[in-house]
C-alpha cells in the first residue's frame, strides 16, 4: 500500500478522536468503548490494521528524520487497562 493511501486512511480513523478545540474539549464526552468499525468479531482484521499502522509510522519517522526539519513529539496515556495511570511521551528527533 502507498504511503498516501496509508495517510488517506489514517486520517478517516483518527479524525474522530482528534481534539481540534482545545478549549470544548472534555475527556467525559469521549466514549471509551468506541472502537470505530472494529469490533470482536474481527481481530484478525485489526491486527491486520494495527500491523499496517505500524510499518506505515515506521517509514514516515524515517522520512521525518531524514528531512532534520522538524521534529514530532508524541504522548500516550493509559489508564486502567494499563494499570497504572502514567503517560509515555516519545520524541522522532533528538
Amino acid at each position: 500500500m502507498k504511503t498516501k493511501e496509508i495517510i488517506r486512511r489514517a486520517r478517516k480513523i483518527a479524525k474522530p478522536f482528534r481534539v481540534t478545540k482545545g478549549k470544548n474539549f472534555r475527556l467525559k464526552d469521549v466514549d471509551p468503548n468506541d472502537t470505530l468499525e472494529f469490533t470482536e468479531e474481527d481481530k484478525s482484521r485489526s491486527k491486520e490494521a494495527l500491523v499496517t499502522g505500524i510499518t506505515s509510522l515506521a517509514e514516515l519517522q524515517d522520512k521525518l528524520y531524514a528531512q532534520d526539519k522538524w521534529a514530532l513529539l508524541l504522548i500516550f496515556q493509559a489508564m486502567d487497562a494499563a494499570g497504572k495511570d502514567g503517560a509515555l511521551s516519545t520524541s522522532c528527533r533528538e
